[in-house]
């Protein structure tokens, strides 16, 4: 089973790898939510529900539902 950005704890980083376009709102696309980008999980609001990342460089909130249909490539801790 591939992670998506929904599976990231605070703190990691991963590698987008691919986007389901069709759960996917264009707004996201717009501000660079594609493969190959840099992900990192800043915050998670209470109850889960939304997550607080930077992908490269940019700040995003995103709905877990959401990210749920993001898929990462984990990058270990150097």
């Amino acid at each position: 089973m591939q992670d998506t950005l929904a599976h990231l704890k605070r703190g990691e980083k991963g590698i987008i790898t691919d986007v389901s376009s069709n759960h996917i709102p264009l707004k996201l696309l717009e501000m660079g939510c594609l493969p190959g980008n840099s992900v990192e999980l800043l915050q998670v609001a209470p109850f889960k529900d939304p997550m607080y990342l930077n992908i490269n460089g940019t700040h995003l909130a995103i709905r877990k539902e959401t990210a749920m249909h993001i898929q990462i490539e984990k990058v270990s801790h150097e």
